[in-house]
């Protein structure tokens, strides 16, 4: 006999087969998950049903969510990169401290030998390199080399980067899958020295990072900030990192 107790909400059976695929491995890591159109045709059900299930799978980690790029499959918390990959606006201005940036060089092109190895693509595949030095009151914070593969992110060609930077614009818009750091100590030459009002030859942490969506390159960044205003902070536990707790560079 069947109860009450034994009918499910729409939303949780759609939740459930969807965490099906996922759990059983047809839906690997990086794999797209049909968009909220596709899964009301696909269930006969309403929006907000299916954004409810959706919600769900994200709350326990299962998929990411980004606006204007849909869902993908998250990968295992196992996996995941040790440095949270966040937002150099917001850290600065959850600061307290007021937030500009300025881009010193941009130019789209065909991908040279170096910049094929930065972003682990073919040569000649088209790229928009761009350099970007951010404040915080007034003070240089970090200067950012970055490269955007414009076969993955095409509408960053003619983004004027006016409102947002690079990177904020970047995370508000692509999912990315998959990320690998490299950290690094180097000494300013003068181009850096003067970009960060800091002596030649002193100490910078450089992050370089690569991210991806389902196996394609998304972006190439190398974060170049003053050693002595700067250090990484992180709680760590077995598991990786505590919760609510994240990795980021911390300014002086």
């Amino acid at each position: 006999m069947t109860t009450t107790d034994d009918i499910l909400p729409r939303y949780v059976e759609i939740q459930r087969e969807l965490e099906a695929r996922i759990m059983s491995g047809a839906w690997p890591p990086g794999h797209r998950v049909p968009s909220e159109h596709e899964l009301v045709e696909l269930y006969g059900c309403s929006r907000m049903t299916v954004n409810k299930a959706l919600s769900a799978l994200a709350n326990a980690g299962l998929i990411l969510r980004r606006r204007r790029s849909g869902s993908f499959v998250a990968s295992p918390k196992s996996q995941e990169t040790v440095l949270e990959i966040h937002d150099i606006k917001a850290e600065i201005l959850g600061t307290g401290k007021a937030y500009r940036f300025e881009i010193l060089a941009r130019e789209a092109r065909r991908a040279g030998p170096e910049d094929a190895e930065h972003l682990g693509v073919a040569p000649d595949t088209q790229v928009l390199a761009l350099t970007v030095r951010h404040f915080a009151a007034e003070r240089p914070f970090v200067v950012e080399e970055r490269l955007i593969n414009l076969a993955t992110v095409p509408a960053a060609k003619a983004e004027p980067f006016a409102a947002a930077p690079p990177g904020t614009w970047l995370l508000d818009r692509i999912a990315w899958t998959d990320a690998e750091h490299a950290i690094r100590a180097v000494s300013a030459n003068a181009q850096t020295a003067a970009r960060l009002d800091m002596a030649r030859g002193g100490a910078c942490l450089v992050v370089e990072r690569r991210t991806w969506q389902a196996g394609e390159a998304i972006t190439w960044v190398r974060l170049t900030y003053p050693g002595d205003r700067h250090r990484l902070v992180g709680r760590f536990n077995p598991g990786g990192l505590r919760p609510g707790a994240r990795e980021g560079t911390k300014g002086a």
